[in-house]
């Protein structure tokens, strides 16, 4: 069986300012890249996406994106995507918002890193409201989880 993965054709090592968020001085156009994933496993019923940038200066990190129950049949988002597939809820980032916001650490930082993470989950719907903070998002999704795919992108400014 191969591994379960996630790609992308604009995402790559070193995030470019398309991904960045376009507030607090970042500048950027805060498009959402473009994400494939394949060979889900087995039992597959949804997916899970999220954008979490662990080296941001909170004890908590910080979420970027967050959106499950997406259907078992999805395997791409396209970039800048902004019509999910019927079903899909949408967890708030860290910006106090639903949907993609870009990275944004602080001038000076070091690089801080982006993960993209796809979740294959043995569950077709996890019963919350849009707006659910993340946190609570991955505790529901914890019992449910059969594998993961990462894709990681550095930015600095």
């Amino acid at each position: 069986m191969e591994n379960f993965t996630v790609a992308s054709s604009d995402l790559h090592s070193q995030m470019t300012n398309k991904h960045v968020y376009d507030g607090f001085g970042a500048g950027g156009e805060n498009v959402s890249p473009h994400l494939k994933w394949i060979n889900a496993p087995e039992g597959t019923k949804s997916f899970l996406v999220t954008c979490y940038d662990p080296d941001a200066p909170t004890v908590s990190g910080w979420w970027h994106w967050c959106v499950f129950n997406v259907p078992a049949d999805i395997n791409e988002f396209k970039a800048g995507i902004s019509e999910y597939p019927d079903g899909c809820g949408h967890g708030l980032n860290d910006y106090n918002s639903t949907g993609y916001d870009g990275a944004c650490p602080p001038p000076g930082d070091p690089s801080h890193a982006y993960h993209f993470t796809v979740y294959a989950l043995s569950t077709e719907r996890m019963e919350l409201p849009d707006g659910t903070q993340p946190a609570m998002i991955m505790f529901n999704a914890n019992a449910h989880i059969l594998a993961k795919a990462t894709i990681t992108s550095y930015y600095a400014r």
